[in-house]
């Protein structure tokens, strides 16, 4: 995946929209890796039917009032595309990311971190029909064996493994299309109308499933669900990894694409070690050598 080629005068230009690119990319993963710790606490107490959509809740407290503040209230969305999009794409990542935490563990999850970059290129290549050169091709290989190296030094491997790994393949092919829909659907759009408009159509699409699940009887409700320490998990799970996040990443993608900026989601498993160290957790040099793999491999798919 190329862009087309600029005129001299545009290559720093170029040149910058690919670092900023990069950098929000790599940030807004950052901020991501933080929510499967806060998963990890908030899946003793929370179901994931009703942990998906209170995630999204949290998420549009920050997302909404930050929208109509800088922006006035929305007016001519396309609502239907973004209940579409944000409840199919994003919202059914969700469910199934949360899901394939809840049958394995976070090691097994992170297998999405190997195999997003390769769903996301499918994705740009089948909606836009954008040429793959060999240096993107070389640099996507090695961001899937970085993913595949950073997972393995996390340990881990209890569970329903296949159902597990099969449901993170199925959300991170959810997320590519959604995320890559939510820059396309919504053209003119600034990325906080498009992150928050199409969360709140990921929002319904989980309540409703939310709903439905409760009244066939697979679902229930937390006991306590407005408990302090639940409140804190779920601001990090929402307005962290969800909110800010997204919008890092819509950033991204607007400027590198979004199989592009998918490849920074390999480097997931490292900044959950980072994050698992800094509470007293154990380094790991497999994870850093993982890290360092996706890294060359971005600098090499960008040749």
């Amino acid at each position: 995946m190329t862009a087309r080629p600029l005129p001299a005068s545009d290559a720093p230009a170029r040149r910058d929209g690919l670092l900023s690119g990069n950098l929000l990319a790599a940030a807004s993963m950052a901020i991501w890796a933080a929510g499967f710790p806060a998963a990890e606490g908030l899946l003793e107490t929370w179901q994931p039917f009703a942990l998906v959509p209170a995630r999204f809740a949290m998420a549009l407290l920050l997302l909404l009032p930050v929208w109509v503040a800088v922006e006035g209230w929305p007016r001519g969305l396309p609502w239907g595309r973004c209940l579409l999009v944000g409840g199919i794409g994003i919202g059914g990542a969700a469910v199934a990311l949360i899901f394939a935490q809840a049958v394995t563990d976070p090691v097994t999850v992170a297998v999405i971190a190997s195999v997003s970059p390769l769903t996301a290129t499918v994705v740009e290549w089948a909606l836009e029909r954008k040429p793959l050169t060999r240096s993107f091709v070389w640099g996507l290989g090695a961001s899937i064996l970085g993913g595949v190296v950073a997972t393995m030094g996390g340990g881990g491997g209890e569970g329903h493994l296949l159902l597990g790994g099969a449901l993170a393949v199925l959300s991170c092919l959810l997320y590519s299309w959604g995320s890559h829909e939510t820059v396309r659907s919504l053209p003119g759009r600034s990325a906080l109308a498009q992150t928050s408009s199409i969360m709140v159509g990921a929002f319904v699409g989980t309540l409703a499933v939310l709903l439905v699940a409760l009244a066939v009887g697979q679902a229930a409700l937390p006991a306590h669900p407005f408990a302090p320490r639940d409140l804190g998990l779920l601001a990090v799970y929402g307005m962290g990894g969800m909110a800010v996040s997204q919008f890092l990443f819509v950033l991204g993608i607007r400027r590198i694409g979004v199989a592009l900026a998918s490849f920074h989601i390999n480097v997931a498993p490292f900044y959950v070690m980072l994050i698992m160290v800094a509470l007293g957790g154990d380094w790991s040099w497999t994870q850093a050598l993982g890290a360092a793999i996706v890294a060359g491999g971005v600098l090499l798919a960008q040749r």
